[in-house]
C-alpha cells in the first residue's frame, strides 16, 4: 500500500474592504482612551493611524492606532493590562516596535503599534495617513487599489504585497514632502 501525503488545502479567506465608515474615528478615540488608562502615564502620544484615519478612503474594518513610549520595555513588561482589554502581542518580526491585536480570534478589530518617541516623526504609517488626508488623488488611487485588490486575492499576504509598489510610490512622496529620505515602507 503507497501512502503518500495528501496536500493540505485552506479555504481561501475573504479580504474585507469597506467603504468608509463615519464611526471609525469615535472608536479609535475610545480604544486610545481604553488603552491609554490600562496604563497611565505610560504613552506620550497615541494617535488614529491606518485606512481607516483617512475620511472617504475605503479600508478593512480594523481601527490601527500607534502610540508612542520612552521605552518599549515600558509596555512589555506590563502586558497584562493591556491583554485585559483583549489585546494580544503579535510578532511582527519588524524591529523597534511592539504589536497587538484584538481579539486574539477572527476578525480582528483592532491593531495596537508601539513605538519609541525618537522615531515616532518618522514613522512610515504617520507619514502616509497625513499625505492621504492632504492629497485626495492619492487616498483615491488607494482605495480603488484595495477594493479591486479585494475582489481579486484571497490571501491577506498577497493582498498586502499587491499594495507595496503604490504604498511606497506614495510613502516616497510623503517623506520628500518633508525632507525625509526614502526607505522601505515594510520594516525589517
Amino acid at each position: 500500500m503507497n501512502v503518500g501525503i495528501l496536500p493540505v488545502t485552506c479555504p481561501p479567506v475573504t479580504i474585507e474592504v469597506r467603504e468608509y465608515d463615519p464611526s471609525w474615528p469615535e472608536l479609535a478615540a475610545s480604544v486610545c482612551a481604553e488603552v491609554d488608562a490600562a496604563l497611565p502615564g505610560v504613552f506620550l502620544a497615541i494617535e488614529h493611524i491606518g485606512s481607516t484615519s483617512v475620511p472617504g478612503l475605503a479600508a478593512k474594518p480594523i481601527i490601527d492606532i500607534m502610540a508612542a513610549v520612552t521605552s518599549l520595555e515600558q509596555v512589555a513588561s506590563r502586558e497584562a493590562a493591556l491583554a485585559a482589554l483583549g489585546f494580544e502581542r503579535f510578532e511582527t518580526g519588524m524591529s523597534n516596535r511592539l504589536f497587538y491585536r484584538r481579539p486574539v480570534t477572527e476578525p480582528r478589530t483592532h491593531h495596537l503599534h508601539v513605538v519609541t518617541t525618537d522615531t515616532w516623526n518618522t514613522r512610515n504609517e504617520r507619514i502616509l495617513r497625513d499625505y492621504l488626508l492632504a492629497h485626495p488623488d492619492a487616498a483615491e488611487r488607494y482605495g480603488a487599489l484595495k477594493k479591486t485588490l479585494a475582489d481579486d486575492v484571497d490571501d491577506p499576504d498577497t493582498y498586502t504585497r499587491a499594495k507595496t509598489d503604490l504604498i511606497q510610490e506614495l510613502v516616497d512622496a510623503a517623506r520628500a514632502e518633508r525632507g525625509l529620505p526614502s526607505v522601505p515602507v515594510w520594516e525589517a
